[in-house]
């Protein structure tokens, strides 16, 4: 190849190359190569194109071939650089700053912009890698290039500038380049030079940044000095340069005058300087001058931390001997101090540990040792061992000090003849002596003596004041001495906390308070927060102790800030907190107290007493028995006596005389515990008394209360024995007299005796003897009152006893009473007990209106008072107020109090009672919306509970037990009752209370003792004859209760009464079978002139029942004449409406009637029921409707809920509601909710085994498994054992369906043996029960067709099924299985005859639903035929026979879509048949059910396509589209592709 052809191939090459042909471009390439190898073009060519193919490697090798033959020329290197850039390899990246190198050097000489640009690159490179150096040198050589460019002065700058940031950088690393340093400082040198104009902001801040590149290089410490000063003189007012000379100072440790000029020099600048302080500081400290050392080291200290600062505050507080102090100062400096300075830390070590040994106090000790095992080697070091020593003595570990002191006397003893001046060493020995064993423990001479001699020496060695205080405090017993010493060890070592405490202690021992409080105020002034506890803790104690229990209580709370774990603390402060009335607060210190100290019983005890005081009578209660049950501490039995007595009255407010029992007999036990530790105490004797008094309030036959024999008066020996309410009495007594020999001057307890001699006095059956008479001990009381009046007439409380006394039966001093009652108005007032009592006084001496006045001004002054409300009730009965009612239920409002429980009881009663007003607004608000039948009986059965000798309360409550379907509470009620009257000679009373007693017996079943309880009565009462009759009825004796009811219409006064007799004796009348004499009694009933709605209802039931629709119509026509009726009146009359218009086939209306029931009373949950109940049956098309009015009765009444939530399952049951289609409302969880609420139901039971069989089959429909598989003998037995509970005839019917559904869910599931095998158990129990046999024989012909495969059944066969099902005439679902046999034979005219019959027993039955079932299903049978073309009319007029008929019935969508069909087979092409589908497809959604609308859909289709009306057919098609009919549009597709 010719140079011709190697230009034209290389032409061709960079051809390639321009249009990106690289391979090509490498082909020319080669083809040149072979010729001439070196041809350096080719070579570039090759790296270009390789590096766009993304081969670095060739590319490198080739552009690195073509740099061999021509170093000098640029374009290889250039592509080199371009391959390093754009390709990410470590390698490639490595000689990339070479080729940069290389580039510049050829860039220099040809093109500077590249080489300026090159430059850049090549120095981000250095930046990033951090070769600093080479990043100098590469910048000044690009500077040099700029230099002899002669660029602006500007550009230089700023190129200088930005060296100097690049640069800048390198001071941080750890390995310093001088070199690298010269250029920096070169390049600031540089910048300053050409900066303008000088001073200047711009020139100050590159200044600042020099003197700080300075100030990190040691070695230039003159230039640095040089630009600091420098800098100072163009700008004076800059406080950075001098910064940096008191750090370089700082560091440095020169203190010459220079240094303390250029602190000075800061401080004036800025006089927080922290530099500043730390400078003068540090140079007072080498000066001596140790207090300014640490006031200016602490002012610095606060504004910047410094370890070197930390050690020169440290030395300077030792010096100053605040050992604690320097302690603190060194932990901070250790805290800061860098790693690296290692001869720093252990300077601040040695110095911490000498401190902490110097300070004194086992913790210091403790921080001592601790920091001694820091420093290494410290072993070695005898002054460090000696320290060590020291600080065990500290600790008072005499033993472990000579350990580590070996022979330490000899070593004190040479160090103080070497040393006689040194106190510190005679101070050791003597702390040495007073630690030591007990020989010299009892010889304390020789300590006195060496700590005498190191106070004379070193009379600032406050340590050894401490001991000798110690001395004479304990040995010499020198209080005053003691005194001086302890107060001398404070002055000199304000830190000495022990000293000062002991001085402060001993000047309160000596009254010397003044002195004291002097002392404490100078600590806490000084003290920081979190410090000086035991000042704090000592002037709160102070205050509290003077009563000042507000500064008390700062003062401890500032202790516990000091040590919040100190439990004595928080015990004092839980007594400020509860001197000073905060009971939370001293609850809660107690508490912490406690948890701290749990064997303190003190903090315990306070708490129980807060609680207490607080009416948490059951939290202290417990705190006590914590107490008692650890030892018998007198004040917690106390405590625990009161709790329990008043945890017992508050029971017997209540009512709850038992539980009151109880607590009062236990708190006489503890009470009497601590009586016998404690009989001096008549506080504890008047609590017995009080616990004993305290059961009068109670019914005598529960006041029973087991007392200990010693306090009962018998022998000590003996157990504690059972009293009587008397004899408790009496030991209350007893145990007053005991207070009052203790202390006879107190008048309070004259009045408790008063009182308890009154409570004697008026008990029922009061203790036998003379002395003990009513009268006597009424005497006595009256007495005692007086007596306490004597001693305190200024107490209203003794006047008002002794005027309830007075007034009392068997005194009846009613002047006196007065007196008393108006005495203590006089002394107190507000008195709201007086004046109710004067009102009381008033009011049993018949002045109405001086009670009304007395009364009413107690009302006023204490509206919550029970007893003024019943006074002004009582005044209302009297006169016959409206009112009276209303006052006496505010007096169970307000408590219970007997006289206001039996008034309001009385009251309701008899408004109950009284029907005449039952419509009233009156009654509707005093009975109805005040809920007054069940607040009474609460309030009575309190009553009863109380005072149990009150036949009439008993009678009361037995009625309201009544109204409450309470009947075995009315029962006992009324047999209590009749039990007391039996004792007294009330035969009236008796009478009536028998009455009632049998109407409770006959209400709760125990009929033959009703019976005779009514047989017991005089039966003159036309109540007590009925009740009898209907006692006999109920009990089966029909002719007995005939019998009495003629009795009963003998003595009936009024037509009403006698329309009632007569309706029953109808009633019994047609129980015997003799219609005819039911409805002559009824007729007889009806002409009455007080006609009553019971008969008519009665008449119309008579006629329903034996399908005498006239009859029945004619009854409920009058009914319906007598106006408008209310609450179950109105339900009976819509269930009669319903039931005939059902039994006049009127389906339909029944819905409808039902419907304007509820419309009409919206509010009457059993309507609602109703509506629900009818639907599924006669108007199964609206069961969504019906299942929302079952949920309507469930959220109405939950009586009603529990039946109208089954009646709801079957409305869903009946519109196919399951899972599948909803997950929320199916008729499976509602079924599930009915069996919850109601499991005694059978019925709620079968309905669950329906939803169950419903979820089953719409599994298998969907192509999913069944989930609830194998639940049918489980249900089927659970319905059996509930039918045990209703009427025989009804289970029987259940048992069968229940079979029936457990056999057919068992043959939808394929398991026809266990079908079988179930249907032969059943029968092997009830052999002749022909729907089980009828099942059974469904099972097997089921088998038989489906292991014959569907062949043609025997004749034998055929009649077999048939006489099964004739044997089940009643049964709809066999014949149309029957029917559905015949079908599947063939023998279609049987199969009409079945549906037929079925179709005559549902109407026999009245079964509409059943009705229509049958017509659609003979309907579709006939359909059959018709569709399949066989001739004649007689399939035809069966479907339009069928279809009419169930269109008369109710409009059914199923018929219309048979009549359509029916016109679509025979007339096809007509528009008759286009119409009658249309009706059926364009219908609003959820009208008509969706697989009728889907077949209408599909014929109107054919219809249309036939007719090739394609207008139609795309209306019709997007009327699918609407509806999401897919398979509509997917089945016109087919037909389109078919007819194309």
């Amino acid at each position: 190849m010719s140079s011709k052809e190697v230009k034209t191939a290389l032409k061709s090459a960079r051809e390639a190359i321009k249009n990106k042909e690289f391979k090509e471009a490498l082909k020319h390439c080669k083809a040149v190569l072979k010729l001439e190898k070196n041809n350096y073009n080719a070579w570039v060519f090759i790296g270009l194109a390789a590096s766009e193919l993304e081969q670095p490697d060739q590319s490198q090798m080739a552009y690195k071939k073509a740099v061999e033959l021509e170093p000098e020329q640029l374009l290889a290197w250039q592509g080199l650089s371009n391959l390093y850039e754009k390709t990410d390899q470590w390698d490639f990246q490595v000689e990339l700053p070479n080729v940069y190198q290389k580039l510049v050097e050829l860039y220099a000489s040809s093109d500077k912009n590249k080489c300026y640009e090159t430059i850049r690159k090549l120095s981000d490179i250095y930046q990033s890698d951090k070769e600093y150096l080479k990043l100098a040198k590469v910048w000044l050589q690009l500077l040099q290039l700029k230099e002899e460019e002669a660029v602006d002065k500007k550009e230089l700058l700023q190129l200088w500038q930005q060296m100097t940031k690049l640069l800048s950088d390198c001071l941080n690393e750890e390995e310093k380049d001088n070199e690298i340093q010269q250029h920096l400082i070169t390049a600031f040198e540089k910048t300053m030079v050409l900066m303008d104009p000088i001073p200047g902001e711009e020139h100050k801040i590159v200044s600042t940044d020099y003197v700080k590149c300075l100030s990190k290089l040691p070695q230039e410490e003159v230039k640095m000095k040089e630009a600091c000063e420098s800098m100072l003189s163009l700008y004076p007012n800059h406080s950075y340069p001098l910064e940096v000379l008191c750090s370089h100072y700082l560091k440095t440790g020169v203190q010459t005058e220079d240094a303390v000029s250029s602190f000075s020099r800061l401080l004036d600048l800025a006089p927080s300087s922290g530099l500043g302080h730390l400078g003068l500081g540090t140079k007072a400290l080498q000066e001596g001058r140790y207090k300014d050392a640490i006031k200016d080291l602490a002012q610095g200290l606060k504004k910047m931390s410094s370890s070197t600062g930390w050690c020169n505050l440290a030395e300077a507080q030792f010096k100053m001997q605040r050992y604690s102090d320097s302690a603190v100062s060194c932990s901070q400096g250790l805290t800061v101090c860098a790693s690296e300075d290692k001869e720093l830390k252990v300077k601040l070590l040695k110095l911490k540990l000498e401190a902490l040994v110097r300070s004194g106090g086992e913790k210091a000790a403790d921080q001592a040792l601790e920091t001694f095992a820091l420093i290494q080697d410290a072993d070695k070091d005898p002054v460090l061992v000696t320290l060590k020593g020291r600080a065990y003595l500290n600790k008072g570990q005499v033993d472990h000090a000579l350990k580590v002191l070996n022979d330490s006397f000899n070593v004190f003893l040479k160090a103080a003849s070497q040393s006689p001046d040194c106190g510190e060493y005679y101070f050791l020995l003597g702390k040495l002596y007073w630690d030591m064993g007990e020989e010299t423990r009892k010889d304390r001479s020789k300590a006195h003596t060496h700590l005498l001699k190191a106070a004379k020496l070193d009379p600032n060695l406050g340590c050894a004041f401490r001991y000798l205080g110690h001395y004479y405090r304990e040995v010499a017993n020198d209080r005053g001495r003691a005194r001086g010493c302890y107060k001398k060890a404070f002055e000199l070592d304000n830190d000495d906390a022990e000293s000062g405490a002991a001085s402060v202690d001993l000047c309160m021992e000596q009254d010397d308070m003044d002195t004291a409080l002097a002392i404490l105020q100078s600590v806490i002034e000084k003290a920081t927060p979190g410090s000086a506890k035991w000042a704090w803790m000592r002037r709160g104690l102070y205050h509290l102790k003077v009563g000042e229990h507000q500064q008390a209580t700062a003062d401890l709370q500032a202790a516990l800030r000091a040590d919040p774990e100190d439990w004595v603390c928080w015990e004092c402060l839980g007594e400020a907190y509860l001197n000073r009335r905060s009971f939370t607060a001293a609850l809660k210190a107690f508490g912490k107290a406690h948890q701290l100290q749990p064997s303190s019983i003190y903090s315990v005890y306070q708490a129980a007493a807060i609680k207490q005081t607080l009416g948490k009578f059951k939290e202290a209660v417990a705190e006590y028995l914590q107490i008692t049950a650890q030892q018998d501490y007198v004040p917690a039995l106390k405590g625990l006596g009161e709790c329990q007595l008043s945890l017992a009255k508050s029971l017997m407010e209540d009512c709850r005389d038992g539980g009151a029992i109880d607590l009062i007999q236990q708190a006489v036990q503890n009470l009497f515990r601590a009586v016998e530790l404690r009989p001096d105490l008549s506080c504890l004797w008047k609590l017995l008394g009080d616990a004993c008094t305290a059961v009068s309030n109670v019914s005598p036959n529960r006041a029973q209360v087991l007392m200990p024999a010693p306090l009962a008066g018998l022998d000590p020996n003996t157990k504690s024995h059972t009293l009587t309410q008397a004899q408790t009495l009496k030991v209350g007594e007893r145990c007053y007299a005991r207070a009052l020999k203790l202390m006879s001057e107190v008048p309070s307890l004259w009045y408790d005796l008063g009182l308890n001699y009154f409570r004697q006095a008026s008990l029922p059956c009061p203790t036998e003897g003379d002395q003990n008479s009513p009268s006597l001990l009424l005497e006595k009381a009256q007495q005692c009152l007086k007596k306490a009046i004597m001693m305190d007439s200024g107490n209203h409380s003794n006047w008002n006893a002794l005027g309830v006394i007075s007034m009392s039966e068997g005194l009846e001093n009613f002047a006196l009473a007065q007196h008393c009652f108006i005495k203590s108005i006089d002394v107190e007032p507000n008195n709201v007990v007086a004046w109710t009592n004067l009102g009381t006084l008033y009011l049993k001496k018949d002045n109405i209106e001086l009670a009304h006045n007395a009364f009413k001004i107690a009302q006023s002054l204490e509206p919550l008072y029970v007893n003024c409300w019943i006074g002004q009730a009582l005044i209302a009965e009297k006169v016959g107020s409206y009112d009276t009612m209303d006052l006496f239920r505010h007096t169970t409002e307000l408590s219970t109090h007997m006289e206001g429980v039996k008034g309001y009881a009385y009251w309701v009663c008899s408004t109950v009672l009284d029907k005449s007003n039952r419509d009233s607004e009156l009654y509707r608000y005093n009975i109805v919306q005040m809920n007054a039948i069940s607040a009474a009986q609460v309030a009575l059965s309190k009553y009863t509970e109380r005072i149990q000798s009150d036949p009439v309360a008993f009678i009361m409550l037995g009625y309201l037990n009544e109204h409450l379907q309470l009947k075995r509470q009315a029962l006992r009620a009324y047999q209590r009752s009749v039990e007391l009257l039996q004792s007294k000679s009330s035969t009236e009373e008796l009478a009536f209370a028998l009455g009632n007693y049998g109407r409770a017996l006959c209400t709760s079943g125990q009929l033959d003792e009703a019976v005779s309880v009514y047989n017991s009565t005089p039966l003159q009462e036309l109540s007590d004859l009925t009740g009898l009759a209907l006692a006999y009825c109920r009990a089966g004796l029909i002719a007995e209760s005939i019998n009495a009811y003629e009795r009963a219409l003998a003595v009936a006064s009024t037509e009403k009464d006698k329309a009632y007799i007569l309706t029953a004796l109808a009633l019994l009348q047609h129980r015997q079978g003799h219609v005819d004499s039911a409805k002559t009694l009824l007729f007889k009933c009806s002409m009455l002139k007080e006609p009553i709605s019971e008969s008519l209802l009665c008449l119309c039931a008579l006629g329903l029942v034996h399908s005498d629709a006239t009859l029945a119509s004619a009854a409920l026509t009058e009914l319906l004449k007598q106006g408008s009726a209310s609450g179950d009146v109105v339900e009976q009359r819509c269930l009669l409406t319903c039931a005939l218009l059902a039994l006049q086939g009127n389906y339909r209306a029944v819905q409808r009637e039902a419907s304007r029931a509820v419309h009409s009373n919206p509010g009457n949950p059993s309507l609602w029921a109703l509506l629900s109940r009818v639907v599924p049956q006669y108007y199964p098309r609206k069961a969504n409707g019906g299942a929302m009015a079952g949920h309507v009765a469930c959220l109405s009444s939950m009586t009603q809920g529990k039946r109208a939530l089954l009646y709801s399952g079957v409305n869903q049951l009946a519109n196919g509601r399951h899972s599948g289609e909803d997950k929320h409302r199916n008729a499976l969880r509602t079924m599930q909710r009915a069996v919850l609420l109601c499991p005694d139901d059978p019925g709620t039971w079968a309905g669950l085994m329906a939803a169950c069989h419903t979820e089953n089959t719409s599994c298998y429909l969907s192509g999913s498994a069944p989930c609830r598989q194998g639940l049918e003998q489980i249900l089927m037995s659970v319905v059996s054992e509930k039918g045990v509970c209703i009427d025989r005839p009804l289970a029987q019917s259940l048992e069968g369906w229940v079979l029936q559904q457990a056999v057919t869910g068992l043959m939808l599931g394929g398991q026809l043996e266990q079908a079988e095998a179930l249907c032969s158990q059943v029968l092997s129990v009830s052999p002749e029960h022909p729907a089980v046999l009828l099942s059974l024989r469904q099972v097997q012909c089921h088998r038989l067709l489906a292991s014959s495969g569907g062949t043609v059944l025997p004749d034998s066969v055929l009649e077999q099924l048939n006489n099964a099902v004739i044997m089940n005439p009643t049964n709809l679902g066999a014949w149309h299985w029957l029917a559905e046999v015949y079908r599947s034979q063939g023998l279609l005219v049987q199969a009409v005859m079945a549906y037929r019959q079925s179709l005559q027993l549902a109407s026999q039955l009245g079964m509409h639903s059943s009705q229509v079932a049958s017509l659609l299903r003979l309907a579709l049978l006939a359909l059959g035929p018709c569709m399949a073309g066989v001739p004649g009319k007689d399939w035809t007029d069966l479907i339009l026979e069928a279809t009419t008929e169930v269109l008369k019935l109710d409009s059914s969508p199923m018929a219309l879509l048979f009549q359509a069909l029916l016109q679509y087979v025979t007339k096809m092409a007509a528009r008759e048949t286009r119409r009658l589908l249309e009706r059926l497809v364009y219908v609003p959604s959820q009208e008509f059910p969706v697989t009728v609308v889907h077949v209408a859909s599909w014929y109107l289709l054919r219809h249309l396509h036939t007719k090739n009306d394609q207008e139609l057919m795309n209306v019709l098609l997007q009327h699918a589209k609407m509806n999401g009919d897919q398979r509509l549009l997917n089945f016109y597709s087919l037909v389109a592709s078919s007819s194309s």
